[in-house]
């Protein structure tokens, strides 16, 4: 047996019974609006959200690249999704060195895809100085396998080391995949 509920100008909307043996129950939501009747996303839409957080110093003297221990994994839906990351990377200190700098990035899977500024934080004379950075960066992966994101740092310039989550202070990444 069918129901059909007629549009109140014009139109229809049939409900159909399942063709299987057994009960089926749809509800419908108690709010006014649209029921989605499609799993095709509009472009602009959030398809999905991950989020990874850090708080465990790291310490170096390098002026190579090193992992700051941030890290997040997303794996698009589909291959045109772009990627909003979203990071802020706590705790940025210099250790109380004079004339030096912290240089951070933005690593995608291996690769450097953007740089938060070569002088993420810099100072000329012998303080310690504690500070964090936020920045955004959309990213077409152009895939569907996983992807992960992740930043790493260096010592720009002086001498002695520079510090990530200094304290325990807690860095965070999201990513949003967003529909294209």
């Amino acid at each position: 047996m069918s129901i059909v509920l007629q549009g109140s100008t014009s139109g229809s909307v049939t409900l159909q019974e399942p063709a299987v043996a057994g009960t089926t129950v749809l509800t419908l939501p108690a709010v006014s609006g649209t029921v989605l009747t499609t799993t095709s996303p509009k472009a602009g839409n959030v398809i999905q959200v991950v989020q990874g957080t850090y708080s465990t110093n790291v310490t170096t003297s390098s002026t190579s690249l090193v992992d700051t221990g941030l890290t997040a994994t997303i794996t698009p839906t589909s291959a045109s999704s772009k990627i909003l990351v979203l990071v802020y990377q706590a705790g940025l200190n210099n250790g109380g060195n004079s004339s030096t700098g912290i240089n951070t990035q933005l690593i995608r899977n291996g690769t450097s895809i953007y740089n938060f500024g070569k002088y993420s934080i810099y100072i000329t004379s012998v303080v310690s100085l504690n500070g964090g950075i936020s920045g955004g960066y959309l990213d077409s992966p152009a895939t569907t396998s996983a992807v992960t994101y992740k930043t790493q740092f260096l010592r720009q310039d002086g001498s002695g080391s520079v510090q990530v989550q200094a304290f325990g202070d807690t860095s965070t990444i999201t990513l949003l995949e967003i529909a294209a």
